[in-house]
């Protein structure tokens, strides 16, 4: 009888083993993120890295706590997680690492807010999430954006930011969704491919990094249904969170 009961202990280990080998995050990244060599963004001490967005950035950070490296200000989601590993890898650099993204938000309400939440806290490295909203709040029609206006708005909060911190280093993350989970249906394709576009076109027209999170997703749908890595199609679940800081990581890593 224990012969049998350490067997199947051992056929269930490797069971286990296998399935988490089958989604492997690392290997996720590896398959999605572009290798690239030459360049990367290079941390320096007392720098101040900031995450921007609607609410997969927001992630439920609490608006009380406004300082930066504080688990409620950064809230759940992939900018903590991001957090917690630049804090670890880079502990002898002394980031200061925030999170002001605000859930529901459009790029023009990024602008309405982006002296406070952005220039005043002079970032070095600025990580920008935006545009799902201002693609989802068109189709349940409360907001008649279009492309071209998220195009434009985007493009003149780069230029302002710019503009007042011409040091800052900018990276732009790509919106992504996440087809039948929930909310995410057939009437987001294919417009919504030319917000994805945009987003991307806008980082080639700085020289900035571009995080490709959609691409990321759907690798990750390969090894896992897309309901483990997303609890609505837009909003990260945890491993999806990790996902997204593992990509974001690797991609500020390998920039050229």
């Amino acid at each position: 009888m224990e012969k049998q009961y350490n067997s199947r202990r051992s056929f269930l280990k490797k069971a286990a083993l296998g399935t988490l080998a089958a989604i492997s995050i690392p290997e996720i990244i590896s398959a999605s993120v572009p290798k690239k060599s030459k360049k990367k963004i290079e941390l320096l001490k007392d720098q101040t890295i900031l995450f921007q967005g609607d609410s997969i950035t927001d992630a439920g950070r609490s608006r009380d706590e406004t300082g930066f490296n504080n688990p409620k200000a950064l809230g759940t989601g992939y900018a903590m997680l991001t957090a917690v590993q630049l804090l670890e890898e880079y502990a002898e650099l002394n980031l200061k690492v925030y999170n002001k993204g605000i859930s529901g938000n459009k790029v023009y309400q990024l602008a309405e807010r982006w002296d406070k939440d952005c220039i005043d806290l002079k970032p070095d490295v600025l990580s920008i999430l935006i545009g799902v909203n201002d693609f989802w709040h068109k189709l349940n029609g409360s907001y008649n954006g279009t492309i071209e206006i998220y195009r434009n708005d985007f493009i003149a909060l780069l230029e302002r930011t710019k503009k007042a911190l011409p040091n800052v280093k900018l990276v732009i993350c790509e919106p992504y969704a996440i087809a039948g989970v929930k909310a995410v249906n057939e009437k987001w394709f294919p417009d919504f491919y030319e917000y994805q576009k945009a987003a991307r076109e806008i980082a080639d027209k700085f020289g900035v990094i571009f995080v490709p999170f959609q691409s990321v997703y759907d690798e990750a749908i390969k090894r896992a249904a897309a309901s483990y890595w997303t609890a609505d199609g837009v909003h990260a679940a945890l491993p999806g969170a990790q996902l997204m800081a593992e990509a974001w990581l690797e991609t500020i890593k390998n920039f050229d």
